[in-house]
């Protein structure tokens, strides 16, 4: 199983970079990267970077590791803006670039910012058009399409990509997942491996439906990992909120955490993210990064 860093986007710029010079440097698969503009709370104060650019600079920036978008919300940009500037992105990396998208959710940046969130059916069947849209860019010489939500005509997006795995976060047993057993070279969503388990035999069933292989898609997923030394009570604390908030978490000592993480494999997980957002600032989120890597992820 490969490990990435998913560095937080609130952080500052020289931070991000930071983090990804930090996995780049010691041997991590990946780096990822969520879509949003602003936090999911009521506290509007804290400054989020925008995606996009930030992938940019990054793959500007680093030689080796993937560098993915975790992911595109489809509500805020038009899938053909979206797939040049994927195709552009992938240019810079080499093809390092892995596009990330996903239908939309975070009811609060919509509304501050006029974006329109439809309910969950007309916005599963929009996404599901944007994949169609995407797809026929990033791989067909020109692309037509004449759906619902979208209308091309003869539209070309060049250069293009040798090949560019486009990732699909979806969780959704009913609808969700089929999208992705039709159109995703790469599947995410969050969880523990248990829960990972369940999602992969729903996913599977999407598959056998359209006679595809569920195999033929890698699997990542991701949970607030951390190992928590003896007498850390702001650790425990963390750990305590996250939980009380309905988080995924895996945190406790090296053993337990390990005891968790290394159930991933058999579960279908080929890559497992570790979101940095609360492992603190400067030396301590490094300090806590190593502490995990060679603790837990290296005995995987």
């Amino acid at each position: 199983m490969d490990f990435s860093l998913w560095p937080a986007a609130s952080r500052t710029w020289n931070d991000v970079l930071e983090g990804a010079e930090y996995a780049e440097r010691t041997g991590w698969h990946g780096v990822w990267i969520a879509d949003h503009f602003m936090q999911n709370s009521d506290d509007l104060t804290v400054p989020v970077n925008e995606c996009l650019a930030l992938l940019a600079g990054i793959v500007a920036r680093t030689s080796r590791v993937r560098v993915g978008s975790m992911v595109l919300g489809n509500t805020y940009r038009h899938p053909a803006v979206v797939a040049n500037a994927a195709a552009t992105i992938d240019q810079m990396a080499n093809g390092r670039f892995v596009l990330g998208i996903g239908a939309g959710w975070q009811v609060n940046e919509h509304e501050v910012y006029g974006i329109e969130l439809p309910p969950i059916g007309p916005r599963l069947k929009r996404f599901e058009e944007a994949c169609q849209v995407i797809k026929g860019l990033l791989t067909q010489e020109r692309t037509t399409f004449d759906g619902i939500y979208y209308q091309l005509q003869d539209a070309p997006c060049e250069p293009k990509p040798a090949h560019l795995p486009i990732l699909i976060g979806a969780s959704g047993e009913k609808v969700a997942l089929g999208i992705v057993a039709k159109y995703a070279d790469e599947w995410n969503h969050w969880g523990r491996p248990d829960l990972a388990t369940h999602k992969g035999e729903v996913f599977a069933e999407h598959c056998e439906r359209i006679g595809r292989d569920p195999k033929t898609v890698r699997r990542s997923a991701q949970t607030f990992l951390e190992v928590i030394q003896p007498g850390d009570t702001e650790a425990a604390e963390r750990k305590a909120r996250l939980e009380g908030n309905g988080a995924h978490v895996i945190m406790g000592s090296a053993q337990e955490v390990l005891d968790v993480v290394a159930q991933y494999p058999a579960a279908g997980i080929d890559e497992l993210l570790v979101p940095d957002a609360f492992l603190g600032d400067g030396n301590r989120r490094f300090e806590a990064l190593e502490r995990l890597r060679e603790e837990v992820l290296a005995k995987i």
